[in-house]
């Protein structure tokens, strides 16, 4: 998408190859780094990052639901709008945004790092935060909008809920009490996988000018993710208890 192309990160796969690698870098090393050091608390930078990154969350949810409903988007069929209109350089905005806010959320992982909780740093969690980066690259350079709304709006609004939790248990021991909803978090985003399959897999059987290319490598994405969340839960919630 030549309106895309010039923008930061977008116009060559090289600079969020060397993320990725930099990220890859830090999960193989950064524990070695930290094992004769004390875990950082990082108390007050968390709560800062998490309050952040729910209010990232929040505005992209709003201009993505905004845009879609000022556009008249379809659910169920929606082409990319490459004109320069108003709208369309709009939800192609959004879009990016969403791709940064995958390269932000990075910084997860070297929180778990530094705080020496390396049981959070699973293959789930890797897996996902690497992947996403790629997946949302591409979208970014090739189909800012269409289809790829329903996702972003619907990742948006499960991370204001996720980077909530997040911001009340930065706050120490004394807010588990308040923690009650994690397993109904879980919930949620296994809600979220199973929409946006129906979404992308309802295009590969019907006529629509959005690439089966990208509906197919979405459908196939989000299957992993939900066979890797499904592990979780059972291990966590169901073996957990037993």
């Amino acid at each position: 998408d030549p309106r895309t192309d010039p923008w930061p990160l977008v116009y060559s796969p090289l600079p969020v190859t060397l993320v990725f690698a930099s990220y890859l870098f830090v999960v193989a090393l950064g524990p070695v780094y930290m094992q004769q050091r004390r875990p950082l608390e990082l108390r007050g930078l968390l709560v800062f990052y998490n309050l952040s990154m729910m209010a990232l969350s929040s505005y992209m949810f709003y201009e993505f639901l905004v845009t879609s409903v000022l556009g008249n988007y379809s659910y169920l069929c929606q082409p990319v709008d490459y004109s320069r209109s108003e709208l369309g350089m709009r939800m192609a905005r959004v879009c990016w945004w969403f791709f940064f806010s995958k390269v932000i959320e990075l910084l997860d992982t070297v929180f778990f790092i530094l705080r020496k909780k390396q049981e959070q740093v699973t293959f789930l969690h890797v897996y996902h935060h690497g992947t996403m980066l790629f997946n949302w690259w591409s979208g970014v350079k090739y189909v800012p909008g269409g289809q790829a709304f329903f996702i972003g709006m619907l990742n948006s609004f499960v991370h204001i809920f996720m980077y909530g939790y997040y911001a009340l248990a930065s706050l120490g021991p004394r807010m588990h009490h308040y923690l009650w909803w994690k397993r109904y978090l879980t919930i949620l985003q296994l809600c979220q996988f199973v929409a946006i399959a129906a979404h992308s897999s309802y295009n590969l059987f019907t006529e629509c000018p959005f690439p089966d290319g990208f509906n197919t490598a979405v459908f196939l994405y989000i299957l992993s993710l939900m066979a890797l969340f499904l592990h979780f839960y059972y291990r966590t919630y169901i073996r957990g208890k037993q």
